[in-house]
């Protein structure tokens, strides 16, 4: 997250009851912590009886599995090239994970390639073959997971040369840069074992999403379990009825990614630090929102009194 620190108010007013103000600023993401990064703080002040709605938004945990099936992972290889003086970028070839590879030109055909085990092993290097002049230029391996929104670029600079002692590799402090005889076989290494390119998604590894409670003065780890909500549909309410009937989380919320707390009906009792958890397993997303909710006197409604004075004429 940046370090720089945002300020957003926003002001929902209701008709004689109620005002709603919230206010939103960036915190830096805590790296030390692996079970989930606090994205966000925010303070909110809504009247006595009124609704709050503490917002907790996040497109990366809608679900969206059954639809795309195994085709949510694809790797492209692209090529930026000042070769023919018109520096084009070109798609090469594509694969996807449940499927076979695709080269783009009939000249590359057995060319160019990737391993066929790529999403198994996590090896996407680009091998090509008899390697010319026009193959000098910036390739880019690009990795796309649709369902996880995760996208990853590795960028390789490959360089002619005529002199066998001048092949080399090395690193310019951006990219890795190859220099490579010409008619020789060369690969541009792209490798990326991580679970999220080389295992299909289990069904068991699912998106989950907790809210907690603090009351004033207790610390995190005595927090109050509120709600927990899974992407199969399962709910889980804790605490008394009355609690589990004023706070909700709205039943699509894995279709469109709203994850937001209402609290109807509030009360004193009700302030307290509130936490919205985000827990997608398979995507590696562990994310926590947190709330300091305040309860105050509602806005009394200001009365206009007109007062008519009649001028009448004296008696004569």
């Amino acid at each position: 997250l940046s370090r720089s620190r945002v300020l957003l108010q926003w002001f929902i007013s209701q008709p004689r009851v109620s005002s709603l103000v919230l206010s939103w600023r960036s915190v830096p993401a805590d790296a030390s912590n692996l079970e989930s990064v606090v994205v966000s703080v925010l303070n909110v002040s809504a009247a006595l009886g009124s609704q709050a709605v503490l917002p907790c938004k996040s497109y990366r945990m809608v679900w969206t599995q059954d639809r795309l099936n195994d085709r949510q992972r694809v790797v492209h290889w692209d090529l930026y090239s000042t070769y023919y003086g018109d520096n084009k970028v070109e798609r090469l070839c594509d694969m996807y994970s449940a499927g076979d590879q695709r080269v783009y030109s009939s000249y590359n055909q057995g060319r160019i390639f990737m391993p066929q085990n790529a999403f198994t092993d996590g090896n996407f290097s680009l091998v090509i073959k008899d390697v010319a002049e026009s193959d000098a230029g910036i390739y880019s391996c690009n990795l796309h997971h649709h369902y996880c929104h995760l996208y990853e670029t590795v960028k390789i600079q490959l360089d002619i040369t005529k002199k066998g002692k001048e092949a080399k590799q090395y690193w310019d402090g951006e990219k890795a840069v190859l220099v490579a005889l010409q008619g020789s076989t060369v690969t541009l290494p792209c490798v990326n074992r991580n679970h999220i390119w080389t295992e299909r998604h289990s069904e068991e590894e699912q998106q989950v999403v907790h809210w907690d409670r603090q009351p004033p003065g207790v610390p995190h780890d005595r927090a109050d379990r509120l709600i927990d909500l899974y992407a199969s549909g399962e709910r889980r309410s804790y605490g008394p009825l009355f609690v589990r009937r004023k706070m909700n989380i709205t039943d699509t919320a894995f279709a469109v990614g709203d994850f937001s707390l209402r609290i109807s009906e509030l009360e004193s009792a009700d302030e307290g630090t509130y936490s919205c958890h985000l827990h997608h397993h398979y995507c590696g997303l562990h994310e926590r929102r947190i709330y300091q909710v305040f309860v105050t006197e509602p806005l009394r409604e200001k009365k206009v009194v007109n007062l008519t004075t009649h001028n009448t004429a004296p008696a004569v």
